[in-house]
């Protein structure tokens, strides 16, 4: 096959993927609907538990109630798994599309479809380790909106790397980036349920055999955001602030020039590094923390897409939005 021929590829199974994920999204939205008709015993605000290790999750799960109800809870997982595999297949065909073939991260379009394949596969990864069976309807609709919004607003054509980024620096840092976004995106998936659970049970409004009702306990959403937050914390570190400025000095001969996307990373990291001091010194938990985490999310999304467009003139690393072969042609110009 030829580079066109895995380019096209590419987006034929980007696109495939995204069918496959709204797919999954309608299995899980029969399945919670199902749901709602079966009350566990002891449905309320109260969020009954039981213990799964050292972690709490909430009694009354699919498998308990009923297997049509499980047979869609399994539906939807596999066919995330399914549209994760075909995902995969278009990130690597994207960069065998290339000419010289090179790694699918090489602009904002190349990111956000291999970030939003780290979201899904550490989810299937950590699916039975921390019963995150709850999130699937919005893990699988938030990346069923981020595909959209990259096929549709951000694709550009395949293109070759504009020099600065013709080096193995690319492969540790972006990666390293994209594994970070990944995690914290899970992270802040969970803080965003359980701030909205949160305030329901304060308000004494969780429906009973709701989804609300039968998501993790309000300290299992709080532990899963902290774990996830702890992982991708130092990959975070290292891929971004050691890695990153490694390679900006191979690049462009400095370690640090106030690039406003290399503020925003720092930005980004003091605020997940004030979330796990928090937690650790003051014992923050809970809704506080939650909320931290979300501001950390913010950042980093800000970081990604807000500095391309609000600073893209003068961000060195304006090559993110645009084909990297017209802003190659335009920096030497």
């Amino acid at each position: 096959m030829s580079n066109a021929d895995f380019a096209s590829l590419s987006n034929t199974a980007i696109t495939f993927a995204g069918v496959v994920y709204f797919v999954a999204l309608l299995a899980h939205l029969v399945e919670w609907s199902r749901l709602r008709a079966v009350v566990p015993a002891e449905a309320g605000a109260g969020d009954p538990v039981r213990s799964e290790g050292d972690l709490l999750v909430a009694t009354g799960g699919p498998a308990e109630d009923n297997p049509k109800v499980a047979f869609w809870a399994r539906l939807g997982v596999v066919l995330t798994a399914m549209a994760a595999l075909i995902h995969l297949v278009g990130v690597v065909c994207r960069g065998l599309g290339a000419d010289p073939v090179r790694v699918p991260w090489g602009n904002m379009y190349e990111f956000t479809i291999t970030a939003s394949l780290v979201v899904v596969v550490l989810y299937l990864a950590l699916h039975r380790k921390l019963q995150l069976a709850w999130l699937g309807p919005v893990l699988v609709g938030f990346v069923w909106v981020v595909l959209l919004a990259a096929v549709r607003i951000l694709y550009v054509p395949v293109a070759p790397l504009m020099p600065s980024l013709q080096s193995p620096w690319l492969v540790i840092h972006v990666f390293a980036a994209i594994l970070a976004t990944g995690a914290f995106t899970l992270a802040g998936l969970a803080s965003i349920i359980y701030l909205i659970k949160e305030s329901r049970v304060r308000k004494d409004k969780v429906r009973p055999g709701g989804y609300l009702d039968r998501v993790p306990s309000l300290p299992a959403l709080d532990r899963v955001a902290y774990r996830v937050t702890a992982f991708a914390f130092p990959v975070w570190t290292f891929g971004v602030l050691i890695a990153g400025p490694i390679w900006a000095e191979n690049a462009w001969g400095r370690y640090w020039g106030w690039d406003p996307k290399e503020v925003w990373s720092f930005i980004t990291w003091v605020v997940f590094a004030a979330y796990l001091h928090a937690r650790a010194t003051r014992g923050w938990k809970g809704r506080h923390a939650a909320i931290l985490c979300l501001v950390g999310l913010v950042t980093l999304w800000f970081n990604f897409v807000g500095i391309n467009y609000v600073f893209g003139d003068t961000s060195q690393h304006s090559y993110a939005l645009e084909v990297v072969a017209t802003v190659s042609l335009a920096v030497t110009s």
